[in-house]
């Protein structure tokens, strides 16, 4: 039976991953650093399929290196082996320029998005060289393709570093490994989380405009919308270097074309 790791699974877009990996017949690891909501999270996946996957969770804080690999060793000692490994951890920027926000929240975004990201790829990395297999997948996110916002800089910032650490590790698994072990990346575009209006680890809630509000009711999902679609794609993938994309450009722009048809409002009730 196969296995995958998620990181920051406890909810939202890493949960909804770990249930649909379930349902389609892998044993999951979640991790989170809230004990409290990884213990609710593990009570949601053992109903699914509880007779042939098993769930299993630990605590881990992403910007500690010991904790990933604490992370790595509960899953192999639990199911011998880590066949996908999902760096899905992150956090989101308050809503202020570069110059407004404090040395701590730029450490914070910094550290949850891009070190723990390259700790994780580093921890899996080792782990499947020497079992000789597995794919890696990092999320990629606003700033992954340029796009730039005020009030978004420093994530965006992390994002597009993420995607560049991603592939370069990419072509070093090609060279070391010839390719056994596939590294790439995932696209999932905007979700409808509380991700979106919240920041700082949830300490700080995000007021979105009423113009932002409108983009993402063009172009956001919920997350149990997306993984039905890259799931089954990062299980089917053989390829290094890959990206699964969601929100495609040809997705988008048939968004926009039928916006004036496809009344949509995710913040009716969370405004």
């Amino acid at each position: 039976m196969p296995t995958v790791v998620i990181t920051g699974s406890a909810r939202g877009f890493g949960l909804c991953q770990a249930k649909k990996f379930k349902a389609s017949g892998y044993h999951v690891v979640i991790s989170d650093i809230q004990e409290q909501n990884l213990k609710k999270a593990l009570e949601e996946l053992n109903r699914i399929n509880p007779e042939t996957t098993k769930a299993i969770s630990t605590v881990c804080d992403v910007t500690r290196l010991e904790d990933l690999e604490s992370l790595w060793n509960c899953a192999v000692n639990a199911f011998g082996t880590v066949d996908i490994w999902i760096n899905n951890a992150g956090v989101n920027s308050p809503d202020k320029p570069v110059c407004d926000l404090t040395d701590k929240e730029i450490a914070f975004i910094l550290d949850v998005d891009l070190k723990g990201t390259v700790y994780g790829s580093k921890v899996a990395f080792a782990g499947m060289r020497k079992q000789g297999f597995g794919q890696i997948y990092n999320v990629e996110g606003y700033g992954s393709n340029d796009a730039m916002m005020t009030g978004l800089t420093m994530y965006g910032t992390a994002k597009r570093a993420v995607t560049y650490f991603t592939r370069s590790l990419a072509r070093e698994s090609h060279d070391l490994t010839e390719d056994r072990i596939k590294v790439c990346r995932l696209t999932p575009g905007i979700m409808i989380t509380d991700f979106i209006t919240h920041a700082n680890g949830d300490a700080t809630t995000i007021e979105l405009p009423e113009k932002t509000k409108k983009v993402y009711n063009i172009l956001g999902d919920y997350p149990e919308t997306i993984v039905d679609y890259v799931v089954p794609r990062m299980i089917a993938n053989t390829k290094n270097d890959g990206n699964i994309v969601w929100l495609t450009g040809a997705r988008a722009f048939g968004r926009f074309l039928t916006a004036g048809f496809r009344k949509r409002d995710f913040f009716s009730n969370k405004s």
